[in-house]
């Protein structure tokens, strides 16, 4: 076990355990807490942290060997530039991996765990699902190890980056001023954990959010817009199984109903939502169809 992998079983998981149970504490004070959803997070890091001992490879980890094998040069963290250059490609990694959790059905099959709380608080944070290293996310890395950074040094950088993330799933912490223009905050965050139309895949940063500014994948939080969270169509079992595997469910059985190649395919790495008919749920049809309605209500009221 390395020095990584003992900070963040001995420290950092109890870590933010413990901070999340004092918030838990705080709010119940003040509102209703839903401490069935807090035990299903607690379970699904165990479960997790469970899964990475006995399973420590991805389906991946060929193809970055490989990329290491094979990389352009060897890149050493020894000044500031080099840690700057790993930090800047780092995080345009994680963007492109987060984009396609949410725009890549198989991708989304476990990145879903994450989305399913029906309320954001710091338990949340932890609650990512298991099976992401059976599907393969950690490809989207692979450019940094390819042009010479160590596998050991890029995966702990995202080790960290996600640490980070841990305290922007809060919602009493209002917007920061200056700090929206540039880092993922947790008013950036609550609006990309938001399933309102005008939220959905949005907001995708790891600790920056320059990438969605650029990419034009930035929403900022509306005063006017209070954000409904958890699935689309929420998920309100408290069984941890259903809450895993009910995506996953789900795409098996549109699998085998797709009666074509495109179906079969297009299932598979299209949006969630998407219907070789052209009548599905994605974002692009379900805003569509929400500025239809906006139109009509408007029509009809003479506005």
């Amino acid at each position: 076990m390395s020095e990584l992998d003992k900070f963040l079983l001995f420290i950092a998981a109890p870590a933010v355990v413990v901070f999340s149970l004092i918030e838990a504490i705080a709010l119940s004070r003040q509102r209703r807490y839903d401490w069935r959803a807090f035990g299903v997070s607690l379970l699904d890091l165990v479960a997790r942290i469970s899964v990475g001992i006995w399973l420590p490879l991805s389906i991946a980890t060929p193809l970055v060997r490989w990329a290491y094998q094979h990389r352009l040069t060897t890149i050493a963290l020894d000044g500031w530039v080099a840690v700057l250059l790993l930090f800047i490609g780092q995080e345009f990694c994680y963007y492109w991996y987060h984009r396609a959790a949410h725009r890549v059905r198989w991708f989304w099959g476990n990145h879903a765990v994450h989305h399913s709380p029906n309320e954001l608080n710091l338990s949340a944070a932890y609650r990512i699902g298991t099976l992401g290293k059976l599907t393969g996310v950690t490809l989207f890395f692979v450019p940094l190890v390819w042009v010479g950074f160590a596998p050991r040094i890029v995966f702990a950088t995202l080790t960290l980056n996600l640490l980070y993330q841990f305290w922007i799933h809060a919602t009493w912490i209002p917007k920061l001023g200056w700090l929206e223009y540039v880092l993922n905050t947790p008013s950036s965050h609550r609006v990309h954990h938001a399933s309102n139309t005008e939220y959905l895949d949005a907001n995708y940063g790891g600790v920056l959010i320059v990438f969605d500014r650029l990419f034009g994948t930035y929403v900022a939080e509306r005063d006017d817009m209070p954000c409904r969270y958890g699935w689309v169509e929420p998920i309100t079992s408290y069984n941890p199984l259903r809450i895993e595997f009910t995506q996953w469910a789900s795409l098996a059985r549109d699998l085998a109903q797709a009666r074509s190649l495109r179906a079969f395919f297009g299932t598979l790495f299209m949006p969630p939502g998407w219907s070789p008919n052209g009548a599905g749920t994605t974002t692009e049809e379900l805003r569509a169809r929400h500025r239809q309605g906006a139109v009509s209500v408007g029509a009809s009221s003479g506005g």
